[in-house]
């Protein structure tokens, strides 16, 4: 039988990258067993005793709700998931047709993973761990701290919190009261305010100091910290946790080209005099997505910094306006909802976005309606698009008071009408990005805690949540367009990327989760036990595997002198990459089936 069995693996990868010796060993491991159709391998919660391959025949895998995950034919393994997790099946698997199927032992198998590379990545099914290394984007801020943080009390004489300086070897000081943060005195103000100035150096160092800086928590990125000072000029930002002075990070904390260069972009877009000067900045993010993406950056650094740049343009086209308009009339807040919102951009994008005034703001006014259509005309003349479904500040509909705003979403909770699951949908992803962030922020929790108690919107969300469907085909296959300009190819955004972002949306409903970011929303719900541990973990590594290649295929077009977007080719890849998507999809399918059956998780 071992002749047999080597002669078929050989066809088969991982399989087929073995060596002769070691190929005869493996298929001297398999045990071959006959099934009837309707005969079942395995059953849910059953103990697996290794891997299955089919050799001939179909055989059908159901989630534990007994809904169909995939069809599979000769050639295509099974059981992996549970076998390599706790041994205990995630799925049924049944005969759909007279079969032969060969089973790896699960020893076997660890053994195989242990030893050879190529099967180890076959069976990894996310992309494994990347090593940072000194990579500040990738960093969090905490991990760039050293030192205890120095700090003083506001009435220190300025005299002594220079020497504290001095003698700490630091070039910024944080002022504390109570242990909280309320300024920031740098060896620049002490030039320019207290030398420069002639200033009495008995006098307290409340005086001199930059009064309520900007703040990054512990848990922020690298990143983020690039961003802040080359947009905002500064040089010194305090880390704060729960308004805890907790250390300080500069300049000379930063070293990685790499990251300077896409914050870069952010600097050019600081310092752009007009649309034009922020549109030859733009045009060069396709160029930065093949950068970060050749480097192997992690998906949700890529967006992450491919969306700061959006925000970069918003804020300067505000500032730019404002300028120009001049005072106005009652406070304001924009806010970008969609891939924007929840900081998930790539190298196609269009806007969406929207305007919430105070309480008793005309939006009618025409300073209103100016600063809308400034800043939309000015985001689609850089190359973010207006919306095709016009949800942008310029409609009169999405430029209202607070008051209006929270109308809206009691409406649409209350009477959960298709439009309006859409339009939750959207506006569930609120950031804020430029003016009074308080008008926000009170909106967003009310909100989040009025649709999370109503058990009927709830329903109807997770059912819209299931209106797009992972592209699984019959037969081990993918479910691809079967017509027009992009026949043949998967929609890697509505039937990839967008099923998990309704799932983490529908979990933060249930959960009164106040993260927009999808990952942050997965890894929030794990943690609050809204899904299980294990089927955090697998949607998780779906959804970075779904990312990756989408963001590697949008690469691929633009060093091919394409324009990025989201429809990739099966075809185009190789066997081993279209066997972790699907083992992808497959995840994200089962997880949905979880969700329609009011389970809410998986394994």
């Amino acid at each position: 039988m071992s002749d047999r069995t080597a002669g078929f693996i050989a066809t088969v990868h991982p399989y087929d990258s073995l060596k002769r010796d070691e190929l005869a060993r493996v298929a001297g491991s398999f045990s071959r067993r006959s099934f009837a159709p309707g005969d079942p391998v395995y059953e849910f919660g059953d103990r697996l005793p290794g891997l299955y391959l089919i050799e001939s025949g179909h055989v059908a895998v159901t989630d534990r709700n007994g809904d169909s995950v995939s069809q599979l034919g000769p050639r295509n393994s099974f059981g992996e998931r549970g076998l390599l997790r706790d041994g205990v099946a995630v799925t049924s698997a049944r005969a759909l047709d007279a079969a032969e199927i060969l089973m790896l032992p699960r020893a076997e198998v660890i053994r195989l993973i242990s030893e050879h590379r190529a099967i180890a990545r076959f069976f990894d099914r996310g992309r494994g761990p990347v090593d940072r290394g000194s990579d500040v984007a990738r960093l969090k801020v905490g991990e760039l701290l050293s030192g205890k943080p120095v700090s003083c009390p506001p009435e220190t004489p300025i005299i002594t919190a220079a020497q504290m300086m001095r003698d700490a070897r630091i070039s910024s000081l944080g002022i504390t009261e109570g242990g909280r943060l309320i300024g920031l005195v740098t060896n620049r103000d002490m030039s320019n305010r207290v030398v420069a100035e002639g200033r009495d150096m008995r006098q307290p160092v409340r005086e001199v100091m930059t009064p309520d800086p900007v703040t990054l928590a512990p848990t922020a990125l690298g990143y983020d910290v690039l961003n802040i000072m080359l947009e905002r000029k500064i040089s010194h930002l305090p880390v704060v946790e729960d308004g805890r002075f907790t250390g300080m990070v500069s300049q000379t904390d930063l070293t990685r080209v790499q990251a300077i260069s896409a914050a870069g972009l952010i600097r050019e877009v600081a310092l752009a005099r007009d649309t034009a000067d922020m549109a030859r900045v733009t045009v060069r993010i396709p160029e930065l997505l093949v950068q970060l993406v050749r480097a192997r950056q992690r998906h949700e650094i890529v967006t992450r910094m491919i969306t700061d740049i959006a925000d970069a343009v918003t804020r300067r086209l505000l500032d730019l306006a404002v300028a120009d308009l001049g005072p106005a009339p009652a406070p304001w807040l924009w806010a970008a909802c969609g891939s924007q919102g929840r900081q998930e951009q790539t190298g196609v994008s269009d806007q969406d976005n929207c305007l919430i005034l105070a309480p008793g703001a005309d939006p009618a006014h025409p300073w209103f309606r100016d600063l809308a259509a400034r800043v939309c005309d000015g985001l689609d003349a850089c190359g973010y698009v207006h919306c095709p479904g016009d949800m942008m500040a310029s409609n009169p509909r999405w430029r209202q008071p607070a008051p209006v705003w929270r109308a809206y979403f009691r409406d649409w909770i209350a009477h959960p009408s298709p439009e309006a699951q859409m339009l939750a949908s959207v506006m569930f992803d609120l950031r804020a990005i430029g003016g009074e962030g308080a008008l926000l922020d009170m909106l967003q929790r009310e909100t989040l805690e009025a649709a999370s108690r109503n058990s009927i919107f709830v329903a109807h969300m997770i059912a819209n949540s299931l209106k797009h469907r992972p592209p699984l085909g019959l037969i081990g296959g993918f479910a691809t367009i079967r017509s027009g300009e992009h026949r043949h190819h998967i929609d890697m955004k509505h039937n990839g990327v967008v099923p998990i972002t309704d799932l983490g949306r529908c979990y933060a409903l249930q959960g009164r989760i106040g993260s927009v970011n999808t990952r942050a929303r997965l890894e929030d719900a794990e943690a609050r036990g809204v899904i299980s541990g294990t089927g955090a973990r697998d949607l998780i590594a779906a959804y970075d595997m779904i990312q990756t290649v989408r963001l590697e295929n949008q690469a691929h077009l633009v060093r091919a002198g394409r324009k990025p977007d989201n429809y990739l080719s099966p075809a185009d890849l190789s066997d081993f990459e279209r066997s972790h998507l699907r083992d992808a999809f497959v995840v994200v399918r089962g997880m949905q089936s979880a969700v329609g059956h009011g389970k809410g998780m998986l394994g």
